[in-house]
Protein backbone atom coordinates (compact mmCIF):
# COMPACT_ATOMS: atom_id res chain seq x y z
CA UNK A 1 0.00 0.00 0.00
CA UNK A 2 3.07 2.63 0.61
CA UNK A 3 3.94 2.27 -3.40
CA UNK A 4 0.18 3.03 -4.16
CA UNK A 5 -0.40 6.03 -1.78
CA UNK A 6 3.61 7.31 -2.97
CA UNK A 7 2.48 6.68 -6.81
CA UNK A 8 -0.84 8.25 -5.81
CA UNK A 9 0.47 11.05 -3.93
CA UNK A 10 3.18 12.23 -7.22
CA UNK A 11 -0.03 12.31 -9.49
CA UNK A 12 -2.08 14.44 -6.97
CA UNK A 13 1.46 16.92 -6.33
CA UNK A 14 1.50 17.18 -10.45
CA UNK A 15 -2.15 17.24 -10.92
CA UNK A 16 -2.03 20.26 -8.62
CA UNK A 17 1.15 22.19 -10.24
CA UNK A 18 -0.61 21.44 -13.73
CA UNK A 19 -3.96 23.04 -12.39
CA UNK A 20 -2.20 26.22 -10.09
CA UNK A 21 -0.50 26.63 -13.09
CA UNK A 22 -3.81 27.05 -15.39
CA UNK A 23 -5.47 29.23 -12.95
CA UNK A 24 -3.19 31.64 -13.35
CA UNK A 25 -2.79 31.31 -16.77
CA UNK A 26 -6.24 32.21 -17.02
CA UNK A 27 -5.80 34.99 -14.60
CA UNK A 28 -3.01 36.12 -16.83
CA UNK A 29 -4.85 35.75 -20.14
CA UNK A 30 -7.71 37.10 -18.96
CA UNK A 31 -5.99 40.43 -18.32
CA UNK A 32 -5.19 40.81 -21.99
CA UNK A 33 -8.49 42.77 -23.70
CA UNK A 34 -9.80 41.91 -26.81
CA UNK A 35 -9.00 43.99 -29.74
CA UNK A 36 -12.75 43.19 -31.48
CA UNK A 37 -14.63 43.71 -28.08
CA UNK A 38 -16.21 40.31 -28.57
CA UNK A 39 -17.26 38.24 -25.60
CA UNK A 40 -16.36 34.78 -25.15
CA UNK A 41 -21.14 34.17 -25.67
CA UNK A 42 -20.15 36.25 -29.19
CA UNK A 43 -17.14 34.87 -29.79
CA UNK A 44 -18.93 31.40 -29.65
CA UNK A 45 -22.09 32.14 -31.47
CA UNK A 46 -19.84 33.26 -34.25
CA UNK A 47 -17.64 30.02 -34.45
CA UNK A 48 -21.02 27.81 -34.56
CA UNK A 49 -21.84 30.33 -37.25
CA UNK A 50 -19.23 30.08 -39.43
CA UNK A 51 -19.31 26.27 -39.32
CA UNK A 52 -22.88 26.31 -40.45
CA UNK A 53 -24.22 25.02 -36.79
CA UNK A 54 -27.75 26.35 -35.98
CA UNK A 55 -28.94 24.05 -33.73
CA UNK A 56 -26.66 24.69 -30.56
CA UNK A 57 -27.59 27.20 -27.98
CA UNK A 58 -24.61 28.87 -26.01
CA UNK A 59 -25.76 29.61 -22.13
CA UNK A 60 -24.25 30.94 -19.13
CA UNK A 61 -23.46 28.28 -16.32
CA UNK A 62 -22.69 28.89 -12.82
CA UNK A 63 -18.51 28.53 -11.55
CA UNK A 64 -15.33 29.01 -12.83
CA UNK A 65 -13.98 26.73 -15.45
CA UNK A 66 -16.93 25.02 -15.64
CA UNK A 67 -17.28 25.22 -19.18
CA UNK A 68 -18.64 22.36 -21.25
CA UNK A 69 -20.36 21.08 -24.58
CA UNK A 70 -23.38 18.86 -23.83
CA UNK A 71 -24.07 17.06 -26.45
CA UNK A 72 -27.24 15.75 -24.82
CA UNK A 73 -29.65 18.95 -25.10
CA UNK A 74 -26.67 20.15 -27.78
CA UNK A 75 -25.60 23.54 -25.57
CA UNK A 76 -22.00 25.38 -24.89
CA UNK A 77 -22.32 26.00 -21.93
CA UNK A 78 -19.77 28.88 -20.85
CA UNK A 79 -18.86 29.72 -17.32
CA UNK A 80 -19.52 32.98 -15.86
CA UNK A 81 -15.59 34.43 -16.25
CA UNK A 82 -16.24 33.66 -20.37
CA UNK A 83 -19.67 34.08 -21.11
CA UNK A 84 -19.43 37.83 -20.47
CA UNK A 85 -15.75 38.67 -20.69
CA UNK A 86 -13.89 39.85 -23.74
CA UNK A 87 -10.07 38.75 -23.14
CA UNK A 88 -8.06 36.21 -24.81
CA UNK A 89 -8.65 33.71 -21.92
CA UNK A 90 -12.50 33.81 -22.34
CA UNK A 91 -11.85 33.65 -26.26
CA UNK A 92 -9.76 30.57 -25.93
CA UNK A 93 -12.31 28.77 -23.55
CA UNK A 94 -15.44 29.78 -25.49
CA UNK A 95 -13.84 28.47 -29.07
CA UNK A 96 -12.57 25.38 -27.63
CA UNK A 97 -15.60 24.43 -26.20
CA UNK A 98 -17.78 25.19 -29.55
CA UNK A 99 -14.58 22.92 -31.12
CA UNK A 100 -16.90 20.06 -29.53
CA UNK A 101 -20.02 21.19 -31.15
CA UNK A 102 -18.05 21.22 -34.48
CA UNK A 103 -17.23 17.51 -33.53
CA UNK A 104 -20.46 16.38 -32.82
CA UNK A 105 -21.59 18.07 -36.00
CA UNK A 106 -18.92 16.50 -38.34
CA UNK A 107 -19.55 12.94 -36.19
CA UNK A 108 -15.61 13.04 -35.49
CA UNK A 109 -15.10 9.10 -34.39
CA UNK A 110 -13.59 10.03 -31.32
CA UNK A 111 -15.79 11.79 -29.52
CA UNK A 112 -18.71 9.19 -30.72
CA UNK A 113 -16.80 6.76 -29.07
CA UNK A 114 -16.50 8.48 -25.95
CA UNK A 115 -19.94 9.66 -25.20
CA UNK A 116 -20.77 5.86 -25.81
CA UNK A 117 -19.17 5.27 -23.10
CA UNK A 118 -20.00 7.61 -20.82
CA UNK A 119 -23.26 5.52 -18.89
CA UNK A 120 -20.71 2.69 -18.76
CA UNK A 121 -17.89 4.86 -17.01
CA UNK A 122 -20.72 6.52 -14.62
CA UNK A 123 -21.02 2.98 -13.23
CA UNK A 124 -17.69 1.75 -13.60
CA UNK A 125 -15.89 4.37 -12.40
CA UNK A 126 -17.79 4.28 -8.62
CA UNK A 127 -18.30 0.50 -8.56
CA UNK A 128 -14.16 -0.93 -9.47
CA UNK A 129 -12.11 -0.33 -6.31
CA UNK A 130 -15.00 -1.53 -4.63
CA UNK A 131 -15.34 -4.37 -6.35
CA UNK A 132 -11.31 -5.04 -6.46
CA UNK A 133 -10.67 -4.13 -2.87
CA UNK A 134 -13.56 -6.27 -1.70
CA UNK A 135 -12.31 -9.13 -3.61
CA UNK A 136 -9.25 -9.13 -2.18
CA UNK A 137 -10.58 -8.90 1.44
CA UNK A 138 -12.73 -11.96 0.18
CA UNK A 139 -9.87 -13.73 -0.97
CA UNK A 140 -8.12 -13.36 2.28
CA UNK A 141 -11.05 -14.49 4.42
CA UNK A 142 -11.63 -17.45 2.20
CA UNK A 143 -8.43 -18.56 2.28
CA UNK A 144 -7.75 -17.66 -1.51
CA UNK A 145 -10.87 -19.18 -3.08
CA UNK A 146 -11.76 -18.25 -6.31
CA UNK A 147 -14.77 -16.11 -6.00
CA UNK A 148 -12.42 -13.26 -4.13
CA UNK A 149 -10.13 -13.53 -7.51
CA UNK A 150 -13.00 -13.35 -9.61
CA UNK A 151 -14.76 -10.58 -7.75
CA UNK A 152 -11.18 -8.39 -8.24
CA UNK A 153 -11.13 -9.27 -11.74
CA UNK A 154 -14.34 -7.34 -12.32
CA UNK A 155 -13.43 -4.32 -10.59
CA UNK A 156 -10.07 -4.44 -12.57
CA UNK A 157 -12.39 -4.71 -16.23
CA UNK A 158 -14.76 -1.78 -15.01
CA UNK A 159 -11.69 0.10 -13.93
CA UNK A 160 -9.67 -0.31 -17.51
CA UNK A 161 -12.71 0.90 -18.80
CA UNK A 162 -12.62 4.11 -16.85
CA UNK A 163 -9.28 4.19 -17.99
CA UNK A 164 -9.85 3.96 -21.68
CA UNK A 165 -11.87 6.50 -21.56
CA UNK A 166 -9.43 8.79 -19.42
CA UNK A 167 -7.11 8.05 -22.98
CA UNK A 168 -9.99 8.65 -25.27
CA UNK A 169 -10.45 12.33 -24.14
CA UNK A 170 -6.72 12.96 -25.01
CA UNK A 171 -7.42 13.06 -28.67
CA UNK A 172 -10.70 14.44 -28.07
CA UNK A 173 -9.40 17.83 -25.99
CA UNK A 174 -6.83 17.98 -27.91
CA UNK A 175 -8.77 17.94 -31.33
CA UNK A 176 -11.49 20.53 -30.25
CA UNK A 177 -8.34 22.94 -29.12
CA UNK A 178 -7.01 22.60 -32.70
CA UNK A 179 -9.97 23.20 -34.13
CA UNK A 180 -10.49 26.56 -32.24
CA UNK A 181 -6.74 27.82 -32.88
CA UNK A 182 -7.14 27.07 -36.35
CA UNK A 183 -10.77 28.75 -36.64
CA UNK A 184 -9.82 31.95 -34.39
CA UNK A 185 -6.25 32.33 -36.65
CA UNK A 186 -7.66 31.57 -40.44
CA UNK A 187 -10.75 34.15 -39.48
CA UNK A 188 -8.24 36.80 -37.97
CA UNK A 189 -10.56 36.92 -34.79
CA UNK A 190 -7.58 37.83 -32.60
CA UNK A 191 -3.83 39.80 -32.58
CA UNK A 192 -1.02 37.86 -32.35
CA UNK A 193 -0.52 38.79 -28.75
CA UNK A 194 -4.00 37.84 -28.26
CA UNK A 195 -3.20 34.61 -30.30
CA UNK A 196 -0.68 33.54 -28.36
CA UNK A 197 -2.28 33.98 -25.47
CA UNK A 198 -5.15 32.26 -26.38
CA UNK A 199 -3.00 28.89 -27.68
CA UNK A 200 -0.90 28.89 -24.41
CA UNK A 201 -3.89 28.43 -22.13
CA UNK A 202 -5.13 25.68 -24.02
CA UNK A 203 -2.21 23.79 -24.25
CA UNK A 204 -2.19 23.72 -19.93
CA UNK A 205 -5.83 22.85 -20.29
CA UNK A 206 -5.21 19.96 -21.92
CA UNK A 207 -2.57 19.03 -19.58
CA UNK A 208 -4.59 18.57 -16.60
CA UNK A 209 -5.92 15.42 -19.15
CA UNK A 210 -2.80 14.29 -19.77
CA UNK A 211 -2.31 14.09 -16.19
CA UNK A 212 -5.61 12.19 -15.16
CA UNK A 213 -4.98 10.10 -17.68
CA UNK A 214 -1.47 8.80 -16.28
CA UNK A 215 -2.85 8.66 -13.08
CA UNK A 216 -5.95 6.53 -13.83
CA UNK A 217 -3.27 4.21 -15.55
CA UNK A 218 -0.97 4.21 -12.36
CA UNK A 219 -4.10 3.22 -10.35
CA UNK A 220 -5.15 0.84 -12.84
CA UNK A 221 -1.99 -1.23 -13.19
CA UNK A 222 -1.24 -0.92 -9.38
CA UNK A 223 -4.60 -2.89 -8.42
CA UNK A 224 -3.75 -5.42 -11.46
CA UNK A 225 -0.35 -6.43 -9.48
CA UNK A 226 -2.10 -6.21 -6.27
CA UNK A 227 -4.93 -8.78 -7.86
CA UNK A 228 -3.36 -11.23 -9.86
CA UNK A 229 -0.11 -11.08 -8.18
CA UNK A 230 -1.89 -13.43 -5.48
CA UNK A 231 -2.66 -15.66 -7.72
CA UNK A 232 0.65 -17.17 -7.40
Amino acid sequence: MIMYFLIIGVIALFSWIVSSKLKSKFEQYSKISLRNGMSGAEIAEKMLADHGIRDVKVISTPGMLTDHYNPANKTVNLSEGVYNQRNAAAAAVAAHECGHAVQHAQAYSWLTMRSQMVPVVNVSSTLSQWLIMGGLILGIASKGTSLGLYIAVAGLVLMAIATAFSFITLPVEYDASNRALAWLKNKNMLSQEEYAGSEDALKWAARTYVVAALGALASLLYWAFQVLGRRE
